[in-house]
């Protein structure tokens, strides 16, 4: 490994992982330094999902190596990977729509110590106080804001040394998206959490990162920190153009 690679909390070397016969990641290198917020941006079915679920181990790299935190987390199953201080927030959400906020939230800290519960749970309701307010409302009737606050605040519940967030503004209102991102800023800024984000908003995910990486068709073609890529003229002309600005 490179001493770049060394001094990651994550580092993706060479991975390349298939659905089947069709290859969706063609050899992604990328790392994740702590205490940094990285983004990887790119057009919807250009990989980035892909490259999250296989840092997560579902599924597995074909080829090449994922490590985390020193270890070679490549071929360890998903349980494993998340023991070791990785929450994700997933597309989609996929809170737990019968329960309530409570009990999501619950089961975001079946990992961690239980003495901590109620101080970490202080800290997500200060984050998200539309949480504290919809304590015993079942998941499956909040709003698809409300919901956002709920995945990432089940995550955090895990006291993860890396969040990984999928796809975070997906069909949110602005006000919405602009709440979400600037409760990550606060954790990254206040806790030092360290954060890989993946996001088709690039205006919002390039302003709010160190540093971003943009994937076409499974392969990163370029790298550079979130105001560097936020001037590149091909970034703007593909992600940028029409957008919110």
């Amino acid at each position: 490994m490179s001493s770049q690679a060394q001094d990651a909390l994550l580092s993706v070397r060479g991975v390349e992982t298939y659905y089947g016969k069709i290859i969706a990641l063609r050899g992604v290198d990328m790392d994740v330094h702590r205490g940094e917020i990285v983004t990887l941006i790119g057009a919807n079915g250009a990989g980035k999902s892909t490259l999250m679920m296989t840092i997560c181990g579902t599924p597995q790299a074909r080829r090449g190596s994922i490590h985390y935190d020193g270890q070679d987390i490549t071929t360890m199953p998903t349980h494993e990977i998340m023991r070791r201080g990785i929450a994700q927030s997933p597309e989609g959400r996929r809170i737990f729509p019968r329960m309530t906020v409570l009990e999501n939230l619950q089961m975001g800290a079946q990992l961690v110590d239980p003495r901590h519960f109620r101080d970490d749970l202080d800290k997500v309701y200060a984050l998200f106080p539309r949480l504290r307010e919809r304590a015993a409302q079942r998941g499956g009737t909040l709003s698809g804001g409300e919901q956002q606050m709920l995945a990432i605040g089940r995550a955090l519940m895990s006291r993860p040394k890396l969040l990984l967030l999928d796809e975070p503004s997906l069909g949110l209102a602005p006000l919405i998206v602009k709440q979400i991102f600037g409760a990550v800023l606060e954790l990254n800024r206040t806790e030092g959490l360290t954060v890989f984000l993946v996001e088709q908003n690039a205006f919002h995910a390039l302003k709010l990162a160190h540093r971003g990486y943009v994937m076409v068709n499974g392969r990163i073609t370029m790298s550079g920190t979130g105001a560097e890529l936020l001037k590149r003229d091909e970034v703007r002309a593909a992600y940028l153009e029409g957008g919110v600005h």
